[in-house]
């Protein structure tokens, strides 16, 4: 989507030397439900331009420490930031924060991830909702007990669906479309907080059931 510059929020964005207009829905979504505090370690995936991260690196402080993913390069240098261009779907995520420093299990995981639209908004959904669950599934492996989730999502027929399966996860779950999110968009954001389940459980049980031990 074409920038315009005449738009208030991207006029905003370059005032406070964010790289994308993208970064007052996440302010938003901060105020609302206060998913950060410093020193925590966030995950951020589809990061490119990297508006959220500069915002979650901001939030987190300096002993704070944020990763940021995308098939894009992010041309941004953050102190207590990392970027790694790569496709989420191909990637093998424990690797990659083991080299780049980084220790699961995540304080918060943000999905900003969208599909390049095609114009057939029937494809265009069953994408995003790929890239949902993928977010979703990331979340499981390496977000911590009581940690919060931020995923985007173009509504569709499976969007009930995919709310279920967030609230067998979290806590409490919660919907918003900011503000500042374009009148031609169909995208939502959910806000999940308390997560559930304990990563190192899963995991435990997962090689357990891989390896059983003999009776």
């Amino acid at each position: 989507m074409a920038y315009n510059p005449r738009d208030f929020y991207y006029q905003q964005a370059k005032k406070e030397n964010y790289a994308a207009r993208s970064v007052f829905k996440l302010q938003e979504i901060e105020k609302r439900f206060r998913i950060f505090f410093p020193g925590m370690v966030v995950l951020d995936l589809g990061a490119a331009p990297g508006s959220w991260s500069q915002y979650a690196a901001e939030k987190v402080g300096k002993n704070g420490k944020v990763l940021g993913i995308d098939l894009q390069a992010i041309k941004l240098t953050i102190r207590n930031a990392c970027f790694i261009t790569a496709d989420i779907r191909a990637l093998d995520l424990a690797q990659t924060m083991e080299e780049n420093g980084f220790r699961p299990p995540f304080h918060l995981v943000l999905s900003d991830m969208a599909p390049k639209t095609t114009g057939n908004k029937l494809q265009d959904q069953m994408r995003s909702l790929e890239l949902c669950e993928i977010a979703l599934e990331a979340a499981d492996r390496f977000l911590c007990k009581g940690g919060h989730f931020v995923c985007k999502m173009f509504h569709s027929e499976e969007f009930e669906n995919f709310r279920k399966k967030c609230r067998d996860r979290y806590k409490k779950v919660e919907l918003i479309r900011p503000k500042s999110t374009r009148k031609e968009s169909k995208e939502i954001f959910f806000v999940c907080t308390g997560h559930i389940n304990d990563p190192r459980d899963l995991a435990s049980a997962a090689a357990q059931k891989s390896d059983p031990t003999p009776v």
